[in-house]
């Protein structure tokens, strides 16, 4: 039987951008053991079930299947989620849109928050948890993105936030929130990113939003006033290079405090605004400008 350590070094992932991460990710899932395991034990032998297991896996992730789907799970925040093919695959990027979110409520806050579009619940599972006192609200238009969501809040055993299939505002009614985050699509229709790597294997209707990428960001900062408590923040993620255009359309829209952050990477990666109130506020610098 071949070893740990000989099936790492025969793996051929040629495409992919991380070959040897993924063969681990793999390998450890083959043999149900975590990745501190390969690297205690490369000299122990594997048995041939799950030699078969990883060679079926591999071959997946040479037809550029992403990692995320072939295991059927994904690390976000301080969470393990479940994932599938109708659901966008959580990214660290979008840990800024947690973080930001936590920055602007206090912690003690009893509040009411809103994920829309939440794909797996990562967003709002990460809130919830790291916010007890808030109550957290991830609404879908895919019922199959609902229902895994779902899942992962049962799994997780989350009592503060729950899901609901709506396709944006249209199933909320008069409901209004003191936060609104969401991580919506955001790329052009024409992006030639689009045909290749992961995202050819993600569902395109969370990723493209027509031909600059702003459709869904432009509904959605225009109906949030509508869902928002005074002074309540409405927090974006978007492109690299749409940040100028999305604090403009929240400033047209009458928020105040607009600005943006930055990722890992230096790129603006969330912009957000506050509902203006009968009071003046003073408008803040951020990150980017």
């Amino acid at each position: 039987m071949p070893t740990i350590a000989a099936l790492l070094k025969n793996a051929d992932l040629p495409d992919s951008p991380s070959p040897r991460v993924d063969s681990e990710w793999l390998l450890a899932a083959a043999l149900d053991k975590p990745l501190s395991y390969l690297r205690t034990w490369p000299e122990r032998e594997v048995p041939a079930e799950a030699a078969e297991r990883f060679a079926a896996s591999l071959a997946r992730r040479r037809q550029g299947e992403p990692v995320a789907y072939i295991l059927g799970r994904q690390g976000f925040w301080s969470l393990d989620l479940e994932v599938a093919p109708d659901t966008l695959i959580p990214r660290p990027d979008t840990e800024l849109l947690v973080e930001t979110a936590l920055d602007v409520l206090p912690a003690s806050v009893t509040a009411r928050v809103l994920d829309l579009g939440s794909g797996t619940g990562a967003i709002a599972l990460a809130l919830a948890i790291e916010r007890p006192a808030w109550r957290v609200l991830g609404v879908d238009r895919i019922e199959a993105a609902v229902a895994l969501a779902e899942r992962n809040r049962q799994r997780l055993g989350v009592r503060n936030a729950s899901f609901m299939a709506s396709d944006w505002f249209v199933g909320l009614a008069d409901a209004r929130f003191a936060l609104i985050v969401s991580n919506p699509p955001y790329i052009p229709s024409s992006d030639p990113h689009l045909t290749q790597g992961d995202v050819r294997f993600e569902p395109r209707s969370a990723l493209v939003a027509g031909d600059d990428g702003l459709d869904d960001i432009r509904l959605i900062i225009d109906q949030a006033p509508q869902h928002l408590e005074a002074d309540g923040w409405l927090l974006l993620e978007h492109g690299y290079d749409q940040a100028d255009a999305v604090r403009a359309l929240l400033i047209a829209q009458g928020f105040v405090q607009v600005r943006s952050r930055t990722d890992l990477g230096g790129n603006p990666r969330v912009s957000l605004g506050r509902l203006a109130s009968n009071l003046p506020v003073p408008e803040e610098g951020g990150d980017a400008h």
